[in-house]
């Protein structure tokens, strides 16, 4: 029961970080063609305006689909609408991590103005730093990287011990996809707003872009494979 839990909070935090996307995509008029709860075929859905709403048969994350037709028709968006895109999903992480941080507080030390504003904001600022030194000591190889196996199997231990351990591990998903996606590597967030700026000092750079997400998408398959690997073996031992 604790790996569907866990399978299914970490589906949330994919959720909440694509619905950020879709409520930047509302903010900038950029026009969105299909919004889905889950991934998969097609369980259910309804259209309101130019946009249908999906809920798909796997209940794990989401995605946000834009109404264009092709890569080169989404560059035609202004560039500083593209960034507000991109910045959605990593803030609605951060603001989903900031409520469970907030709750936490209040359980653990009651009720007080500290506890739910800047104690969250020094605690989130904390977990960045931590997790960005992780990062770090992979390229030095002294940091340990796990896949979704291993944040299942870490999940599992966290909701057996109730509220308080789901909030922690929800915060520390949240923390950790928001870090994740700000790298600057496309096909990511953090890699498409390097791009994305970098548009703006010479708009021929746009040709590196194609390029270097394809790059991206095979460093990242290395890094699951990776990552995978390293948690099956963690188990097994």
């Amino acid at each position: 029961m604790g790996y569907l839990v866990s399978a299914l909070l970490i589906g949330f935090a994919i959720l909440i970080h694509e619905f950020g996307h879709l409520l930047a995509a509302w903010w900038m008029k950029i026009p969105v063609a299909r919004f889905s709860v889950g991934i998969g075929p097609k369980l259910w859905s309804f259209r309101r305006g130019e946009t249908d709403y999906w809920l798909s048969w796997i209940p794990l994350g989401g995605y946000v689909l834009p109404a264009v037709e092709d890569h080169d028709e989404f560059l035609k968006v202004p560039v500083g609408r593209r960034l507000i895109f991109a910045f959605g999903g990593p803030v609605a992480n951060i603001v989903l991590s900031f409520c469970c941080l907030a709750v936490y507080n209040c359980l653990q030390e009651g009720l007080s103005f500290w506890a739910v504003s800047a104690q969250p904001v020094l605690q989130i600022t904390s977990m960045i730093g931590a997790m960005l030194g992780a990062i770090g000591g992979l390229f030095s190889g002294g940091g340990e990287v796990s896949g979704i196996v291993g944040i299942v199997a870490a999940g599992d231990h966290f909701v057996a011990g109730g509220l308080i351990n789901v909030l922690r591990f929800l915060n520390a998903l949240s923390i950790s996809l928001a870090v994740f996606n700000m790298l600057p590597m496309p096909p990511l967030d953090g890699g498409k707003i390097l791009m994305y700026s970098l548009e703006k000092v010479d708009r021929r750079l746009l040709r590196l872009h194609e390029h270097l997400t394809v790059v991206g998408i095979l460093l990242l398959l290395g890094l699951m494979i990776y990552a995978t690997y390293g948690d099956v073996s963690r188990l097994l031992n």
